[in-house]
């Protein structure tokens, strides 16, 4: 399911004078799925154009070696 049919299929209700959005747990997850990969994109967006100033220079950007860090990823 895409982030916009889950959008799409919210149902509304009213309780105690309050309106609440109601939604199925798997279209909730395909949301936080759909915003985990906008977060995603920027930081990837962000990265390149700090190497793209830094004219290709990935040190000059800030970026390490995979071979400093690769022991600190698991």
């Amino acid at each position: 399911m895409s982030a916009m049919q889950a959008l799409q299929s919210v149902q509304f209700v009213k309780a105690k004078g309050k309106r609440f959005a109601v939604i199925s747990a798997e279209e909730w997850e395909a949301l936080v799925e759909w915003l985990e990969t906008l977060e995603d994109l920027d930081v990837v967006r962000k990265a390149f154009a700090e190497l793209k100033a830094a004219g290709g220079n990935r040190k000059k950007a800030g970026w390490m070696k995979w071979e400093d860090v690769a022991k600190d990823v698991k």
